[in-house]
C-alpha cells in the first residue's frame, strides 16, 4: 500500500484538525472531553514545534556554510559567480521589499489578537530606538562569539559566522577539504533528523489546528483569505512586472520572447512545486530556447535552484508581518530590517526539500521573537502558495542566466 505524499498528509491532517476542533466546540469548551483533548493537542503540538527549534540552528549553520563553500569548484570563473550572486541578492531584495510593502498597505491579520499565542508573546518587547542606536545594536548583534550565538540561538549571528566560514573554505581550497567534507556530512545528518521530525508533521499540524479552532473564532478564516490574496498578488507582480523589467533593462529582451522560451519550465515548476525537479527542463529551455551559453547555464541554473528563491523570500517576509499582526505586535524598523535579512538568508539556506521550508519559516519568525506555533496557520495554505512561488523562483533563475551572460560577455540577447 502506497502512503500519500507528505503534502497530502498535511492537508488531510489540517482538514481533520479543523473538523475535530469544531466537534469539540459542539461538545462545549468546558467539557471534560474538550479539556482532555486540548491538553493532548497542546502536548503534541508543543513537542513538534520544539523538535523543529532543535534542528533550526544546526541546519542554518551547515547549509549556509556548505552552500557558500561549494562555490570553490567554480573559482576559475570569478566573474560569473560574482555576477550570479549579485543578481540573486538584488532580485531577492526586491521581492522582500515588495512583500513587506504590500503588508504595510493591506495589513492582513490586523485587529485579531489570537489567545493561542499570548503565552508565547508574554515576554516580547518592542524597543523604540534612534537610527544611531539601532545601527550600533544591529551590528553588535551580527558579530558575536559564534559558540554563544549557537548556544543562545541567535539566528543572524549564526548566519554571519556561517557565511564567513564558507568564504574561508572557498579561499582555502584544498587545504580545508577535510573540514568541508565534515560539514557536508554534518548537513546530511541534520537533514536526516529533519526527515524524521517531518514524519510527525501531520500529527503536529492537526494538534495545533485543533487548539487554534477551539480557542479562536472564525474571523481568522477571513483574514487568512486576505493574506493569501496579498501574497499571490505580490508574487505575481514580482514575476510579471519586476523580473521582466530587469531583464529588458539589462539585456533588451522582451518579456513575451522570454515567456515563449521559458514556458515549458514555468508550467512544470507550477505543477511540481519543485525547483530541483524542474532543473533538467529549465536547463533545456535556457540553452535551446533562450540561447544561454552552456557553461553559464550549467552554473547559474543549478546554483539558482539551490539558493535563488525570490518567491520564498517574499512569502516568508510577508508571513512574519502577518503573524505580527495576528498577535497584535507592530514591528518597528529594527525588527523589519531583521526580517528582511533573515528572510533572504533563510531562502538562500533552505535545502531543496519541501520540509526544510518549514524550518526556515520558524527561523524567520523567531528572529524577531514571534511564535513558531504560527506555522499551524500557514501550513494549510502553503501548498497553494508554493505553486506560484516555485514558478517565480524558476523564472528568477532563468532571467539570472540571461543577465549574467550579458554582464560576462557584453553581448545583447536579441
Amino acid at each position: 500500500m502506497k502512503f500519500p505524499s507528505l503534502n497530502t498528509q498535511i492537508l488531510l491532517s489540517a482538514f481533520f484538525g479543523i473538523v475535530i476542533g469544531f466537534g469539540l466546540i459542539a461538545c462545549g469548551k468546558e467539557s471534560a472531553i474538550t479539556q482532555t483533548s486540548l491538553y493532548t493537542a497542546n502536548l503534541v503540538g508543543t513537542l513538534f514545534i520544539d523538535l523543529l527549534k532543535m534542528v533550526l540552528i544546526p541546519l542554518v549553520f551547515t547549509s549556509i556554510s556548505v552552500g557558500v563553500a561549494n562555490l570553490q569548484a567554480h573559482k576559475q570563473i570569478h566573474r560569473v559567480w560574482i555576477s550570479t550572486l549579485s543578481f540573486f541578492a538584488f532580485s531577492m531584495a526586491i521581492a522582500i521589499v515588495l512583500g513587506l510593502g504590500a503588508n504595510q498597505i493591506f495589513h492582513p491579520g490586523q485587529g485579531l489578537h489570537l489567545e493561542m499565542f499570548q503565552n508565547a508573546m508574554s515576554h516580547f518587547e518592542a524597543k523604540q530606538q534612534t537610527p544611531a542606536a539601532f545601527f550600533t545594536e544591529f551590528l553588535h548583534g551580527l558579530f558575536m562569539n559564534p559558540f554563544a550565538a549557537l548556544a543562545q540561538g541567535e539566528v543572524l549571528a549564526v548566519l554571519i559566522f556561517a557565511l564567513f566560514l564558507g568564504v574561508a573554505l572557498v579561499i582555502g581550497g584544498e587545504r580545508y577539504k577535510n573540514i568541508l567534507i565534515l560539514l557536508q556530512e554534518f548537513l546530511e545528518i541534520v537533514m536526516q533528523m529533519v526527515r524524521w521530525i517531518m514524519t510527525l508533521a501531520p500529527l503536529g499540524i492537526m494538534a495545533l489546528l485543533i487548539k487554534l479552532v477551539v480557542t479562536q473564532d472564525l474571523a481568522l478564516l477571513g483574514t487568512l483569505g486576505t493574506f493569501v490574496a496579498v501574497v499571490m498578488g505580490t508574487t505575481l507582480f514580482h514575476a510579471v512586472i519586476a523580473l521582466p523589467l530587469i531583464l529588458f533593462i539589462v539585456t533588451g529582451m522582451s518579456p513575451l520572447r522570454f515567456w515563449r522560451g521559458a514556458r515549458e519550465a514555468l508550467v512544470t515548476a507550477f505543477a511540481t512545486s519543485s525547483s530541483s525537479a524542474t532543473l533538467p527542463i529549465t536547463l533545456r529551455c535556457v540553452e535551446h530556447n533562450l540561447h544561454v551559453r552552456k557553461e553559464i547555464a550549467q552554473f547559474v541554473i543549478p546554483l539558482g535552484a539551490t539558493i535563488n528563491m525570490d518567491g520564498t523570500a517574499l512569502y516568508e517576509a510577508s508571513a512574519a508581518l502577518f503573524v505580527a499582526n495576528l498577535v497584535g505586535i507592530d514591528l518597528n524598523l529594527t525588527q523589519q530590517l531583521i526580517v528582511f535579512f533573515t528572510a533572504m538568508f533563510a531562502a538562500i539556506g533552505a535545502p531543496g526539500i519541501p520540509s526544510a521550508g518549514m524550518v526556515t519559516m520558524v527561523m524567520v519568525l523567531q528572529s524577531v521573537g514571534l511564535p513558531a506555533e504560527a506555522i499551524a496557520i500557514l501550513l494549510p495554505i502553503d501548498r497553494l502558495l508554493d505553486t506560484l512561488r516555485t514558478a517565480t523562483n524558476v523564472e528568477g533563475d532563468m532571467i539570472g542566466s540571461l543577465v549574467v551572460q550579458k554582464f560576462v560577455k557584453g553581448e545583447k540577447n536579441v
